[in-house]
């Protein structure tokens, strides 16, 4: 009889870390994957839906993981205690962090970002971003700054993904984000709600400065080599460019992201 059971339990691990495996790759979209417990507790704090919840028998002997284990084992509708070891066998992470959590992946669609609070629309673009570093990066600023909003197109790297999620620190969680847009797509929905569409140029005679940032608009932000191409720049409502001295050409996205929006939050406050 304890064999049976045993070997029942095992199987029902065996499928659970299978699904978290998928989740981690990319290969099933429904469900996110999170790892650590910092960015497990912003996760259910911001009341996200816990598909499952994987965690390693050491980590439960530390009480702060043991006090969210046990907060989190109500909102999770599977749960799983697994040695290190095995819990290494789909960390994402090079050194494992002791819990994985699966979550529902939150509304992707336009009315993720639909406005309701009567503040003017601050929205970040991310156009054909690839790196998922600088996704969470940019992420993180625009919740410090005051973002209302993110859309993040279909050529971008998914703001969910592990790598993006680390970098983001929780602000993937807590900003709305519409995913999977076009480029089009996106520009066209702002003009139809009166947000006025910004991109930098290194040539631009306007710099970010001198931009009104107090109306709704949205700063749009291009793939880390190329940048936005000349059509994708025209389409814009207004081009500004960040003054650089010396011999740089051009600065990281995420930090160029990051000097564009605190402009815009000093200018709103």
């Amino acid at each position: 009889m304890t064999d049976c059971t045993a070997q029942i339990i095992t199987s029902r691990e065996n499928s659970l870390l299978g699904l978290a495996r998928s989740v981690r790759d990319g290969k099933e979209r429904e469900l996110i994957f999170i790892e650590g417990l910092r960015l497990c507790e912003e996760a259910l704090r911001t009341r996200m839906d816990f598909e499952a919840l994987i965690y390693s028998d050491q980590i439960a002997e530390k009480e702060r993981a043991a006090q969210f284990i046990k907060q989190a084992a109500t909102a999770s509708h599977r749960l799983a205690v697994v040695s290190e070891q095995l819990l290494g066998t789909i960390s994402y992470t090079k050194t494992p962090q002791g819990i994985v959590a699966l979550a529902r992946r939150p509304g992707a669609g336009p009315d993720a970002i639909s406005n309701s609070n009567n503040v003017p629309a601050l929205l970040v673009v991310l156009h054909g971003i690839n790196n998922p570093v600088n996704v969470g990066a940019i992420l993180r600023s625009a919740e410090a700054a005051g973002a209302t909003g993110v859309i993040a197109t279909a050529r971008t790297t998914d703001p969910y993904s592990p790598k993006s999620l680390r970098g983001a620190m929780g602000s993937a969680f807590r900003l709305p984000i519409w995913f999977g847009a076009t480029y089009e797509e996106a520009l066209r929905w702002c003009a139809e709600r009166g947000i006025k569409t910004v991109c930098t140029a290194v040539n631009a005679e306007k710099t970010y400065t001198a931009m009104d940032w107090k109306k709704p608009c949205a700063l749009i932000v291009g793939p880390e080599a190329t940048g936005l191409t000349e059509a994708e720049v025209a389409a814009a409502d207004s081009v500004i460019s960040i003054p650089m001295q010396g011999e740089v050409e051009s600065l990281n996205v995420g930090v160029a992201a990051a000097i564009a929006l605190y402009e815009a939050a000093r200018q709103r406050r």
